[in-house]
């Protein structure tokens, strides 16, 4: 087996290993302060984490976890004040929707990467304008404080 096909292998099982445990947690009742929770912890760690991914500009967010976990392909597009990033696919909602789960989107994807881009400039607003979940793409904005809606 080559490498590229055991990355594959990896991303889709960790991806589907997360929609278990956003199932899990939702049957149990704790997802809600879980991800409440985990995500006061992103915003604390999130330069940190931007750090251990070699990223250093808010646009590289988005960029190097799809090239690390190919869960989501996001586009950039240049706006007035900064950017929005796009994503048309997501195999962690997918795998979601597929098993039943609660929305996962919140706890392992939005919030890291809030973190991160606010660990890398406290002054920028991350702001979700749609989800796949009940929506037909992602939609984050990412603006500087006086260019937010």
């Amino acid at each position: 087996m080559e490498n590229e096909e055991k990355i594959q292998i990896l991303q889709l099982t960790y991806a589907g290993v997360l929609a278990d445990a956003v199932l899990q947690m939702g049957r149990e009742g704790v997802l809600k302060k879980i991800t409440q929770q985990k995500k006061k912890e992103q915003l604390l760690t999130g330069k940190m984490n931007a750090e251990r991914f070699g990223i250093t500009k808010p646009e590289e967010v988005f960029i190097r976890l799809s090239e690390i976990f190919n869960c989501a392909s996001w586009e950039i597009i240049s706006e007035p004040g900064g950017f929005s990033a796009e994503a048309k696919a997501c195999k962690l909602c997918g795998f979601a929707k597929k098993i039943g789960a609660q929305m996962p989107c919140n706890l392992y994807c939005l919030a890291p990467m809030e973190g991160m881009v606010k660990g890398l400039d406290d002054n920028l607003n991350f702001i979700v304008r749609e989800t796949l979940w009940d929506g037909q793409k992602c939609k984050i904005e990412v603006k500087g404080n006086h260019d937010s809606r």
